[in-house]
């Protein structure tokens, strides 16, 4: 199921639109004088594959490539006759790429002729020339509609009856500017945004014409004049001829920074026009997930990370030996211990020993946990490594670190011997004792996925090569038991495309969860870990029941315990262990490996447990 475009628009948040389709297919070899419409009919894979490359870079609306399938432009082609069909096949091929991941809009543009008074076209023929091309959208299944490129009102206002006339779905309504901050017909943007608020409009914004830094101030004059959500689609810069080319020569990190001063000015949808490409989108994504990282979804598939002339990833089972046995499709167990909370760990060591003693594959040790400050988990691990020998599995937040920090810590983490991360996004400071502490949150776990899976092949972020490759063996976290379970999916595919090797999941106390959850993810299977945490008290259990975010425990598992409770603390415990087991003995057909917390680091329980 597709995210919900109406949230969106009614959320807080930033998204990102796609850039320019004129641009990319030029750029392929595909001559001005073709109707780049119709290319939806005869070269299907095409413009798939450029709506794939803008989802990839990170955009999460894509506009079907119908900006001028309208009738009338159509008939300069003669294909005004296919003026549906055209517009069907472009919103089906648009959803075909965008998937489970993204919106589609249906986009149109103007007529290419003036209305009247300015022209012989009559406001009832126009409504009948866009109602076409709206009919033909609709039928291909859009989320919403993005008139764009208008500089008539009264056109854009014929555009959005014919959209109102037949949906109440989304609309964005978009006019082009000159550099005055006016329409070529000489309104200005307040008149403009007056009355597309007062039609009704979903979204108001600016697309093409300028490029983004003409673009601002006319962003910031819309936003006193109207409390809809706004949108800005800018140029790349202004072209410039070269020889017999139009070129647009605005890079994409000169893009992204006025990204993020349109954003502060007020835009809450944000994307490129003319001259803009996938790698504008992605840099322009990236600076969008400084504002908001807890929304980011842009991820790179895994297949197509490449590290530098003559350097090579480690195969996952030479990685370390928690990796060979999910090569090797063992069951694995896994138990988690809260770090000290001083300087000293000998406590802690002596348990990784018992753990060790015991046959337990490896410890999980945890990265500021609740946002309390406790002792790092990579000096940690180091310790562990050094001390008792067995596997550590480090937690690592990017709430508290930069993107350059996180890659610091993480090339020194891979010369000191550490192999297993799991990646999470983390606990809000406020959660924890220090409620002024700030967050960092540069990306949150899908970039840092990202960023460690290009480490692996042997180059940084930006692409410069950083010699040997780091051998980490990635996991990550889900929650079979989210409220919008339809957006966990979605995580957990972007976590995948971007290279993780395995996933824990929150702790599981309803078996019929995980396994509802593992039917949705069936189609990007990677092991599973199972996480087990044993109830130990009823005041611990009813705690986690309703003021842990993300857990969900059942009632008649609290039941069992406050039965239990009658017959004193050691029953509680002994129930809370039983109940473990069972859910255990359910999960094991169903998942590669369990993952044991050790309620305030008592080893025993998590053994007792596992044996």
């Amino acid at each position: 199921m597709r995210p919900s475009l109406t949230d969106r628009i009614a959320s807080d948040d930033v998204y990102v639109i796609d850039g320019a389709m004129g641009t990319v297919l030029y750029g392929r070899g595909v001559f001005v004088n073709v109707c780049y419409d119709e290319l939806n009919l005869s070269q299907p894979d095409l413009i798939r594959s450029i709506h794939r490359d803008y989802l990839h870079a990170g955009a999460q609306i894509l506009e079907t490539n119908t900006f001028g399938a309208n009738p009338i432009k159509l008939s300069s082609h003669g294909l005004d006759g296919s003026t549906e069909a055209i517009n069907e096949r472009a919103a089906r091929i648009a959803a075909e790429a965008a998937g489970q991941s993204a919106n589609v809009l249906g986009a149109i543009g103007p007529l290419g002729l003036r209305l009247e008074p300015f022209g012989p076209t009559s406001r009832d023929e126009a409504l009948a020339y866009f109602g076409r091309q709206v009919d033909g959208l609709l039928a291909g299944n859009v989320d919403g509609f993005i008139l764009e490129t208008f500089s008539d009102l009264d056109e854009l206002h014929a555009a959005f009856d014919a959209v109102r006339a037949r949906t109440d779905l989304p609309v964005v309504a978009q006019v082009t500017i000159t550099g005055d901050g006016r329409t070529s017909y000489g309104t200005e943007v307040e008149t403009v945004a007056r009355a597309v608020t007062e039609w009704g409009a979903d979204v108001l914004g600016l697309n093409c014409s300028v490029g983004p830094a003409g673009m601002l101030d006319a962003i910031e004059r819309m936003a006193q004049a109207t409390t809809l959500p706004l949108s800005a689609q800018p140029n790349a810069g202004m072209p410039r001829t070269v020889g017999d080319r139009q070129i647009y020569l605005a890079s994409p990190d000169y893009m992204a920074r006025y990204t993020r001063r349109l954003i502060d000015a007020g835009a809450r949808f944000v994307g490129g026009c003319c001259g803009t490409t996938p790698d504008h989108i992605k840099r322009l994504r990236a600076e969008v997930a400084t504002t908001q990282p807890r929304a980011s979804h842009g991820s790179v598939l895994r297949a197509q990370v490449r590290g530098p002339e003559g350097i090579e990833p480690v195969a996952l089972e030479a990685r370390s030996r928690w990796g060979a046995k999910l090569v090797a499709r063992e069951f694995v167990r896994s138990v988690e211990l809260p770090p000290p909370k001083g300087c000293v760990a000998d406590a802690f060591i002596a348990s990784c020993r018992q753990l060790a003693g015991a046959g337990i594959d490896a410890v999980n040790l945890l990265d500021g946990p609740r946002a309390q400050a406790r002792m790092g988990s990579i000096p940690l691990a180091v310790l562990v490594l050094r001390e008792v020998g067995i596997e550590p599995i480090v937690h690592y937040t990017c709430r508290d670190r930069n993107m350059l920090g996180m890659m610091s810590d993480l090339l020194g983490a891979a010369a000191l011997g550490i192999r297993n991360l799991l990646i999470v996004t983390g606990d809000a400071p406020t959660m924890g004792p220090y409620p002024d502490a700030t967050a960092v949150f540069d990306i949150d776990s899908i970039g840092l996925t990202n960023m460690v899976h290009r480490l692996n092949h042997g180059h940084a972020p930006g692409g410069s090569a950083i010699g040997a490759p780091t051998q980490y063996v990635i996991g990550v976290a889900a929650n079979p038991a989210a409220v919008d379970i339809a957006q966990e999916t979605r995580r957990f595919y972007w976590k995948v495309d971007a290279g993780a090797d395995f996933t824990v999941t929150q702790p599981i106390f309803d078996p019929d969860q995980l396994e509802a959850f593992l039917e949705r993810i069936h189609d990007f299977r990677v092991p599973v870990i199972a996480s087990l945490a044993p109830l130990v008290s009823l005041r611990g259990a009813e705690f986690m029941a309703n003021e842990v975010p993300g857990v969900s425990v059942p009632p008649h598992v609290i039941d069992r315990l406050r039965r239990a409770e009658a017959q004193g603390e050691d029953a509680v415990q002994r129930e809370g262990i039983a109940i473990a087991r069972e859910t255990l003995e359910r999960l094991t057909p169903m998942v590669q490996g369990v993952h044991v917390s050790a309620p305030s680091g008592r080893v025993q329980v998590a053994l007792d447990v596992l044996q």
